[in-house]
């Protein structure tokens, strides 16, 4: 790996799941996602729809970190989810992605938010923290167990996480899924995070931001 400049940002970190203090025993111990008092926060209108959407609300938690640390304010996790979902950026079709869809996103990104987007594919760690040092902030595919690095990853991709600084060969990013402290906004190192990144992601670029 190649040794990145330093660039150093605040971004305001945004859990998926509505009691953040829940999160190890949901994802861990088997607690179930529904079983939180506090969902009525991530303005869903029902349990089912907390339930339906909070497993998938990865890639709505990291842009809502951007335009909180752009504006200062967000639309709700299910409004977002709603809104993304127009554009096509979510289906419940059979064979279709469960997960967030790219490039209509990225369209939902412009029309909506002002934000300029581009579906980045075949993307090194490397050029991962190239664009990072440029400005951009970058929704990385990364497999979830990237919440506990020290373990073997099982795999890449499945799961959301905004990069926001780089450090000579060390990379930060937030995870929406974060089960504690040090997992919600986690320092890796570039070799290691490459072990859980898909190599895609949706990069924002700072034109039309202001969140450096």
């Amino acid at each position: 790996m190649a040794r990145v400049q330093s660039v150093s940002r605040v971004i305001p970190w945004v859990s998926q799941i509505a009691s953040p203090e829940l999160a190890e025993d949901v994802l861990y111990r088997g607690r179930d996602w529904a079983d939180d008092p506090c969902w009525p926060d991530t303005g869903a209108p029902d349990l089912d729809s907390y339930r339906r959407w909070a497993v998938r609300w990865c890639g709505m938690a990291c842009l809502r970190m951007v335009l909180l640390a752009r504006d200062g304010a967000a639309p709700s996790l299910y409004d977002l989810t709603i809104g993304a979902k127009a554009y096509g950026a979510y289906s419940d079709k059979p064979g279709d992605p469960r997960g967030l869809i790219y490039r209509p996103f990225t369209e939902y990104l412009a029309a909506e938010h002002n934000l300029h987007a581009t579906v980045a594919t075949g993307l090194t760690a490397d050029q991962l923290c190239e664009q990072v040092q440029e400005g951009a902030l970058v929704i990385a595919s990364v497999h979830p167990e990237i919440r506990r690095p020290q373990r073997p990853s099982p795999g890449k991709g499945g799961h959301l996480v905004l990069v926001t600084n780089t450090h000579d060969d060390t990379i930060t990013f937030s995870d929406p899924s974060g089960h504690h402290t040090g997992a919600r906004t986690a320092t890796l190192r570039l070799d290691t995070f490459d072990q859980f990144f898909a190599e895609r992601g949706v990069i924002l670029h700072p034109d039309a931001s202001r969140w450096a």
